[in-house]
């Protein structure tokens, strides 16, 4: 796996030893999805949510997991053999032929430009052998991502009795799945035609997004009767990209056009209230701690990580800084060793917080240091 994924994944999950949490500025704006949520992709601190773990079907939100698993478990050079099974998969489709050949890279355009439910179904009989192990694989690694309350029934998001997700699962997934180059590249294509042994196909993106919402990077439509119109969507200006996802924003023309709204409407909501703040540097705490028969008095200490948050100018003053840790230590002390937290509230509430380290190893004081000191002290007393 290529370092920057394993970095991003770690990044993901531990937050740089930060620890987010999930607290939502709930403006009053007019949302009409049943679940929705905004999501600062860089902290994942959360913006803004209504019902946002309310269990709803996704339905070709879906796919974006589906992607993801087919990157990280497959080659985009794979040849695919297409099943019989995959041809029955109803439209959304390729219209993909038996025993038609076709490269894993060109499913994946398929699936996430046009969302084609046959590419779903090759895509999971290809990477592991049969549709309800490839679910079972995406249900796992939604809960490794943190998801709360997600179960993947079918690979394509047509609707099944138990197949749901909430509106904070999937924002999670999105963004841990915008951390993947290849994922993203495949996204934003616009437009893209390739041949198989059996047709030849011209793919065009549906996401009405990049092109409607300036610096939009992505990522996934759906629709089904019992989702309604769902949409998980990013966009990027300056330093700060965000996550939205509506789910059941309505049905029909009302809820196709709504969906689109809604996601403009959250977006511009983070955007124009929300900018970095920086909190904390890792090289600003001035406070030591004692150390006890330690070749020196005292340890330097510093933040582990920088800590930088999305604030509105509301917030701005309510951020207060509470450090945690112990006054004294024995010695043999190690470099970077954790001696206690700082934690970041708004109001109340805990939004981030810090390990404090050590700045450097302090050996415990020897025999010898201690007939060093004695003698020190006599020559000061003489002189």
């Amino acid at each position: 796996m290529p370092k920057f994924i394993i970095f991003f994944l770690v990044f993901f999950i531990l937050s740089n030893n930060n620890i987010f949490i999930t607290f939502a500025n709930n403006k009053n704006i007019n949302i009409e999805a049943q679940g929705a949520i905004l999501m600062d992709f860089k902290t994942g601190r959360i913006l803004y949510s209504k019902d946002a773990d309310k269990p709803l079907a996704m339905a070709s939100t879906t796919k974006i997991m589906t992607a993801i698993i087919a990157l990280e478990k497959g080659n985009l050079e794979d040849i695919v053999k297409v099943s019989k099974n995959a041809t029955k998969a109803p439209p959304v489709k390729m219209h993909l032929n038996e025993n038609e050949e076709i490269k894993l890279k060109d499913l994946l355009y398929a699936l996430m430009l046009q969302s084609s439910n046959d590419a779903a179904v090759a895509i999971a009989e290809h990477i592991s052998g049969d549709v309800d192990t490839f679910c079972n694989m995406m249900t796992e690694k939604a809960k490794e991502l943190g998801a709360k309350d997600t179960v993947f029934r079918t690979p394509n998001g047509l609707d099944d009795l138990d197949h749901h997700s909430t509106a904070y699962d999937m924002a999670i997934i999105a963004r841990y799945a915008l951390n993947n180059k290849q994922f993203m590249d495949i996204i934003n294509t616009t437009q893209v035609s390739f041949k198989t042994n059996k047709a030849t196909y011209d793919i065009i993106n549906k996401n009405r997004l990049l092109s409607e919402y300036e610096g939009a990077n992505g990522v996934k439509t759906g629709y089904t009767g019992k989702a309604g119109h769902c949409f998980v969507g990013s966009a990027t200006k300056g330093d700060m990209t965000l996550i939205s996802v509506v789910l059941a924003s309505g049905w029909g023309d009302k809820g196709k056009k709504q969906k689109w709204i809604d996601t403009k409407t959250l977006l511009n909501y983070g955007f124009e209230n929300f900018s970095y703040k920086n909190i904390l540097n890792n090289t600003d705490i001035s406070n030591t701690i004692l150390v006890e028969k330690g070749e020196k008095d005292n340890a330097s200490l510093y933040y582990e990580n920088d800590i930088i948050l999305p604030l509105s100018k509301d917030e701005e003053n309510k951020i207060s800084i509470k450090l945690d840790y112990i006054k004294t230590i024995k010695a043999p002390v190690k470099e970077n060793e954790k001696v206690g937290v700082a934690n970041i509230y708004l109001d109340n509430n805990l939004l981030a917080q810090t390990n404090i380290l050590t700045k450097e190893a302090i050996d415990k004081k020897t025999f010898n240091s201690y007939i060093n000191d004695i003698f020190e002290n006599w020559i000061n007393i003489l002189n």
